[in-house]
């Protein structure tokens, strides 16, 4: 994707709104929660090679942020990574992966609303779920809560590729998720049923009209304009998806559609 140049107004929106400014850097948990709720979702590791908020970039509090190659050394990403491990920990966001392998939180009062669009049932989870996700999911609903270890034995899944492929499946279709990260000698986390942290988010019902256009609102929000393909790339929606939530905006008054494909925050000034 070309890199876009957004008008400065905007860049300087986006530079307060999710904290790429040195001071507002997100130095601890409770800022990091309190980011996630305000912005409603926030890729967790991401750098500034990628568009969107990320709790990487407000930790250092400077737009251009780049991950090093040697993280563990990095002190910006070992305290993003620290502060990533906590917030697990204390389940007030959801933590999971949603699409190409990018991991993000999401505030509570959006849980429903990516479920709507991504979650599936329990009817159709033997019509539509890999096998080895079957089995994961049979462990879990044993269990409640294993190690990654114990989880691919009590599975019977001896294939990492197999078994990571099904926990992101798992956590796509928003019925897995990590509860718990353990440092013994090397890096494990502690898988549990999403429903065991977010019951009550999963039970809300909606539209798919309505989950997309609260999606699109709260990014919007948060950017102050959305470039074309922006939203999309952020949230893994498709573009028809993204485009319904955007218009939607544009019925209600809130957002105005500048050229086709990119909506502006109805209450800032336009400059194009």
């Amino acid at each position: 994707m070309p890199t876009i140049q957004l008008p400065d107004e905007i860049e300087i929106y986006r530079d307060r709104s999710w904290c790429r400014e040195p001071e507002l850097q997100v130095l601890e948990v409770g800022a990091a929660e309190r980011l996630i709720e305000r912005l409603g979702f926030c890729a967790a590791l991401t750098d500034s090679s990628r568009p969107g908020p990320s709790l990487y970039i407000a930790v250092c509090g400077r737009r251009d942020a780049h991950m090093p190659r040697n993280v563990q050394k990095d002190p910006e990403s070992s305290l993003a990574w620290n502060i990533k491990d906590e917030m697990i920990r204390r389940s007030r966001a959801y933590y999971g992966k949603l699409t190409g392998g990018r991991s993000v939180f999401i505030a509570r009062r959006l849980v429903s609303n990516f479920n709507t669009l991504r979650g599936i049932t329990h009817r159709q989870e033997r019509l539509v779920m890999s096998e080895a996700a079957k089995k994961i999911l049979k462990c879990l609903r044993k269990e409640w809560e294993l190690s990654t270890p114990d989880l691919r034995k009590a599975s019977g899944i001896a294939d990492r590729s197999t078994f990571s492929s099904a926990i992101d499946e798992l956590q796509r279709n928003f019925k897995v998720l990590p509860s718990d990260v353990v440092y013994d000698r090397k890096l494990t986390y502690i898988w549990s049923l999403t429903e065991s942290r977010f019951r009550d988010e999963l039970t809300v019902g909606m539209s798919r009209e309505e989950a997309l256009k609260e999606i699109a609102r709260a990014y919007l929000l948060g950017a102050g304009m959305t470039w074309r393909g922006e939203l999309a790339r952020v949230t893994g929606l498709t573009n028809p998806e993204a485009g319904i939530g955007n218009w939607a905006l544009v019925d209600e008054d809130f957002a105005t559609r500048v050229v086709p494909g990119v909506y502006r925050l109805k209450e800032l000034k336009e400059s194009l």
